[in-house]
């Protein structure tokens, strides 16, 4: 008896501990891995669409790569299409059939603003809302409560890849506040870091040679992987279109790629050009 009473003690305890913890120390990371303190003030097309959110993430990436090799695996996401580039088999926990794809898809090259699609079969329909290519796509909800936009920033010989949730929490209950704050928050987080890391893998290695892959490790369709990145875990602790279909080709390997995206700014596809790929620290230590 003293032994469960123990337990649940400490249990309750941790709980709390987590909830004070949280917010004060891990959310900000949460809510804005990878992201510069400039790009997360920064006004990115699709923030007017809801001006007052309750809740706001801006998460970032740098790849190595020109925004041409990240545009075709933004325009193709999608259950039914290619995927969301995350943990696969956690999505389709929640019925939203999401397969990762791991090539370019020409039938899903031709998004045009006002195309829809649902997540799962009582999901929220997200539309297009904000459409230029090589530099943002802006999904919205059909009820206006959630905006999710993708900015492709220049920089250097790469690109910042910019994923924006912008979510209004006006009507709901404190039981529901509590679910967003200290359960959705957090899996959002490891969830879309999967995300833009595939994305990243994706189009470094659409934008070199084939045999050449970005970081040394070849992205995989619907990778499955066990999450362990420690700042991570402490956070969770407490059809196609006719004039761009040509541009599609198959390498004699087998690999699908852009005609023409291989080149570097500096002429050279091999070489290497460092820049910031993720968040630069960890997640903060109590």
């Amino acid at each position: 008896m003293r032994k469960s009473t123990s337990i649940a003690a400490g249990t309750v305890l941790a709980a709390a501990g987590g909830a004070i913890a949280y917010p004060l120390f891990f959310r900000r990371w949460c809510l804005t891995w990878g992201a510069r303190p400039d790009e997360v003030s920064m006004k990115l097309p699709g923030d007017e669409l809801l001006a007052e959110p309750g809740i706001v993430a801006t998460r970032v990436v740098w790849v190595d790569a020109p925004a041409s090799s990240i545009w075709p695996w933004l325009v193709q996401m999608g259950p039914g299409r290619g995927g969301a580039y995350t943990y696969d088999w956690i999505e389709n926990l929640f019925g939203l059939g999401m397969h990762s794809a791991d090539e370019i898809l020409p039938q899903y090259q031709d998004l045009q603003v006002g195309d829809a699609q649902r997540l799962g079969k009582r999901g929220p329909l997200l539309r297009v809302a904000v459409l230029e290519a090589e530099r943002s796509l802006v999904l919205r909800s059909d009820d206006g409560n959630w905006v999710w936009a993708f900015s492709l920033v220049p920089e250097a010989a790469g690109t910042r890849l910019i994923s924006r949730n912008r979510i209004a929490v006006a009507d709901a209950s404190p039981a529901a506040r509590a679910l967003n704050t200290y359960v959705m928050e957090p899996g959002s987080l490891i969830m879309e870091r999967k995300m833009l890391r595939g994305i990243r893998h994706r189009a470094e290695r659409l934008a070199r040679p084939p045999g050449s892959h970005a970081d040394g490790v070849p992205a995989r369709a619907g990778d499955g992987g066990a999450v362990t990145d420690p700042g991570l875990l402490r956070c969770l602790g407490l059809g196609a279109s006719p004039n761009r279909s040509h541009l599609i080709q198959r390498d004699a390997r087998g690999h699908s790629r852009v005609q023409g995206l291989g080149a570097r700014r500096d002429g050279n596809p091999h070489e290497h050009v460092a820049g910031p790929r993720d968040d630069p620290g960890q997640a903060p230590s109590l």
